[in-house]
């Protein structure tokens, strides 16, 4: 083998839709020696279980994990059961509420469960940062504090952001970021992945092993996948989310939501769809010989296929289809311009607010909110269960309410 081209190889295959690569010839070593010794490399993802479900935004790093088992290296999926005590700043307008030591072991034993939807069992290893945290006692700690200043992690973006605007910042959250690098430490990670508002964190990784004596990590970043809305960053919080455990008819009928701009990203971040095809749909879409809607039901069923079978994805297409193709959606249905008034400056309009909106006083709030939580609501063919959720009113909706309630849901203008 020569093992200096299939190195290159190897990098050109990992870098591929990442944002940072750092240091991509300290990359180049490490698999160089790698395939020299038939030593795997260690790659470390971590997340704190602090929601009990995966959506396919936390899926773009470990997709990017699946790459490097296919070539052969080892993945280290490190569960943050200590760190999730303390909250990961990481984007954060405010100071994160504690878990429960019951919630974060019920949302890890969840997070293990869905994870191997995507990564190969035999190449993962499962870890809590429990097992190291927890030994560090007082006086690791301090020792860890005393490596950092409180300058340095000023420079983080979101905690200069709070300062500046006089929000506060609890002196733990100070902790995360050396907690977090004190991990790589522990494992001897080769490469470390995480979303891009996680570089600061991957950074003090990198001091940290070096100050330890350690060959520094290399970091890699993925991009932030946008939520159905478009615009903000996905999150079950907001409602704009595709969770991984969600029955085959809802993930469709989201994916079938989303905004065109987003079919291809969604098809090279979220999905095993191969490179050829997910670039022929962008070559089509671009020229006109492909149609959005079909790029859109190919996603749709990418998407099912990855986190059921193909069997159910063949179903929940022919289920899109009859429904909404078909025009199961009564072509009578009513017309509702949403009020300016009801719109936020954002453009989102609260789910709540939009129903006892179309029900022009035949539906009440509490009505509104018990039928979202009985799944009685779906938008776009796709059941809302979150009642916190916020629609983009940027085109036109179907808004279904119970079993004989149909709307029309257009902007004001």
């Amino acid at each position: 083998m020569d093992v200096e081209r299939e190195a290159r190889r190897q990098v050109a295959v990992l870098k591929a839709r990442t944002v940072d690569l750092l240091v991509e010839e300290e990359l180049y070593r490490k698999l160089c020696r790698s395939l020299r010794t038939a030593t795997p490399l260690r790659v470390k993802l971590g997340l704190d279980p602090t929601a009990p479900d995966l959506h396919i935004g936390h899926t773009v790093v470990i997709h990017k994990l699946r790459e490097f088992q296919a070539l052969g290296h080892h993945v280290i999926f490190l569960i943050g059961d200590f760190t999730g005590m303390i909250g990961d700043p990481s984007g954060r307008s405010e100071t994160r509420k504690p878990l429960t030591a019951e919630q974060i072991q019920q949302n890890a034993e969840t997070y293990k469960r869905q994870i191997f939807k995507i990564l190969d069992p035999e190449r993962t290893i499962i870890e809590y940062n429990s097992r190291w945290g927890k030994a560090l006692g007082s006086e690791g700690i301090i020792t860890l504090a005393a490596r950092y200043t409180v300058a340095r992690m000023l420079e983080r973006d979101d905690f200069q952001k709070r300062y500046a605007e006089g929000r506060p910042i609890s002196l733990h959250e100070f902790l995360y970021p050396l907690l977090q690098g004190y991990d790589s430490v522990a494992l001897r990670a080769d490469v470390e992945l995480g979303g891009t508002d996680q570089k600061f964190n991957l950074l003090v990784g990198r001091e940290l092993m070096r100050e330890s004596g350690l060959e520094p990590q290399v970091i890699m970043t993925l991009p932030i996948l946008e939520g159905l809305d478009g615009v903000q960053k996905m999150s079950k919080s907001l409602g704009n989310y595709i969770g991984i455990d969600e029955d085959p008819q809802t993930i469709f009928g989201k994916a079938m939501s989303i905004p065109d701009g987003l079919i291809v990203r969604y098809m090279e971040l979220a999905t095993a769809i191969p490179r050829e095809e997910i670039e022929a749909v962008r070559t089509g879409m671009a020229d006109g010989t492909v149609h959005p809607r079909d790029a859109k039901v190919r996603l749709a069923m990418g998407l099912v296929a990855q986190y059921h079978s193909a069997e159910a994805a063949e179903e929940a297409a022919r289920w899109f289809a009859q429904t909404f193709s078909a025009r199961q959606f009564p072509e009578d249905a009513g017309v509702v311009r949403v009020d300016e008034a009801l719109i936020k400056d954002d453009g989102q309009v609260w789910i709540i607010q939009l129903i006892t909106h179309c029900g022009k006083g035949t539906i009440s709030s509490s009505e509104a909110s018990r039928l979202v939580r009985q799944g009685g609501v779906k938008l776009d063919g796709a059941v809302v269960s979150d009642r916190e959720y916020r629609l983009r009113l940027d085109r036109e909706h179907q808004l279904q309410v119970g079993k004989r309630r149909f709307y029309r849901v257009l902007p004001s203008k």
